[in-house]
């Protein structure tokens, strides 16, 4: 009896939730986990190609799925989407930040325009998309945030030549303990998810471009392996439930024990 009511406090039917980044990879496995706990969704891309399909995807399967092409960094953009998913869900109870990006270069020679798209993205679409949730949130008088930071905001990027996006994760993760401190008493939960080296098509890359730093970048995770889609759902649901109802401000590291040694 006492499990069943442990369980229960995972599923997530009646809410609605906003996924960004959500066309393909990691952000796209974290709404299916989402959809299969029982929310509705909205999936958010920049890119069309990549949106539809995999809300095409999610329907097959059963799941209640919006697709809405948006740009996070763009405060009109981001308002028809919470409204949209308002008035389609009765309510928007939960938002992950899943949208980012990322360039490489050696700090001393990194171009302006590239700084300034990664700090935009990395940090503008979680203070469009967040601020806007919110006043929804506010307004129900409960919500639940999840931002995707990295192990990237922990420490540094050894080989990464990604400063830059490295800052902007350090920012999120501030962010995220500050939002959860000034929205506590409107009912919202603000927590991050901290993934470290997970199997992407920018992994892959890496794999192809210099396989003996991608081997050496495996060998110093004690799990021995990267993560892999899979190992996000349980996390993401875990903070999006009732079950981590005592739980904000948290950053939930998910990297195999890479940064614990």
């Amino acid at each position: 009896m006492a499990m069943k009511g442990v369980l229960d406090s995972f599923c997530l039917d009646g809410r609605a939730a906003i996924v960004t980044g959500a066309g393909r990879g990691l952000g796209l496995a974290m709404a299916q986990a989402l959809g299969q706990a029982g929310a509705a969704l909205t999936l958010v891309d920049v890119n069309p190609q990549d949106l539809e399909p995999a809300a095409d995807g999610l329907r097959a399967d059963g799941l209640r799925a919006l697709a809405m092409v948006a740009d996070v960094t763009s405060a009109a953009d981001v308002q028809r989407v919470v409204q949209h998913t308002a008035d389609e869900y009765g309510g928007v109870h939960i938002l992950v930040n899943n949208a980012g990006v990322t360039t490489r270069a050696p700090f001393e020679d990194l171009e302006q325009d590239d700084w300034e798209k990664v700090v935009q993205v990395n940090l503008g679409g979680i203070y469009q998309c967040s601020r806007w949730a919110a006043r929804q949130m506010i307004e129900q008088g409960s919500g639940a945030i999840i931002n995707i930071a990295s192990i990237s905001g922990l420490v540094g990027n050894r080989g990464g030549n990604n400063s830059h996006y490295c800052a902007t994760k350090g920012g999120v993760i501030a962010l995220t303990r500050s939002l959860a401190v000034e929205w506590a008493a409107r009912g919202i939960r603000v927590n991050a998810i901290a993934p470290g080296y997970f199997v992407t098509p920018m992994t892959d890359r890496l794999k192809q471009r210099d396989p003996d730093f991608y081997r050496e970048l495996v060998g110093r995770v004690p799990l021995g392996r990267f993560g892999e889609e899979r190992d996000l759902a349980g996390a993401v649901v875990y903070l999006a439930s009732p079950a981590s109802a005592f739980v904000t401000g948290h950053v939930l590291v998910v990297d195999g024990a890479y940064t614990a040694w």
